[in-house]
């Protein structure tokens, strides 16, 4: 990537940390060449800390690591955008994230990382365990029941009922994904995939 580390006098260009999955922003630092070439090798976040005068690999106490998924440099050339996967909170105070903005919207995305996390570290008495047991059928029956109780809800019930029965659904979905090794990212490609004006099938004249 061409990033102009020379427009700052100190060498260093703005860095952006961004929740791969979520897409919160989750804190700013700044690197320069060195710290940028360390985050590249080493697949893990590294900035150039101005208070320590060195270059800092975020997580190197904590352990709370981020994990590099993407880079993008803006369109000037002097401000990089990471998306990363954390490892826990990112800022000092133990908050997921160093902004304090509205993130409840994206808890979709940390519940499929709980039943991720179910299927890998299994926890006694977890109901998504207890149905995972049960395996593919009962998985796939709760979502058609819950899918049905949701309509029922929207026909004749309260709200409060809807969202209840919505939340169910959408729960339960995300468990049969998982069983199935799918993702929301996977059906969120898939949408916009389909959202994409699609090309013309006229011939020529």
């Amino acid at each position: 990537m061409n990033i102009d580390f020379t427009k700052s006098p100190d060498g260093l260009v703005p860095v952006i940390i961004q929740d791969n999955q979520t897409l919160e922003v989750l804190m700013l630092g700044y690197m320069d060449q060195a710290a940028y070439d360390k985050t590249v090798q080493d697949n893990i976040v590294t900035f150039y800390s101005r208070s320590k005068q060195r270059l800092w690999t975020k997580g190197e106490t904590s352990n709370n690591f981020l994990h590099v998924k993407s880079i993008h440099i803006d369109c000037d050339n002097d401000t990089i955008l990471i998306k990363a996967k954390p490892d826990g909170p990112t800022c000092h105070t133990g908050e997921r994230s160093c902004f304090k903005t509205e993130h409840g919207q994206n808890f979709i995305f940390e519940l499929e990382n709980i039943i991720a996390d179910r299927y890998a570290n299994p926890v006694e008495g977890s109901y998504v365990n207890k149905l995972r047991k049960k395996g593919l059928n009962k998985i796939a029956q709760k979502v058609g029941e819950e899918g049905v109780e949701t309509v029922i809800a929207a026909l004749a019930e309260t709200e409060t009922d809807l969202i209840n029965e919505s939340s169910d659904l959408v729960f339960h979905l995300l468990v049969l994904l998982r069983e199935k090794g799918l993702s929301l990212e996977t059906i969120a490609k898939n949408l916009e995939k389909r959202h994409a004006p699609q090309p013309s099938e006229g011939g020529a004249e």
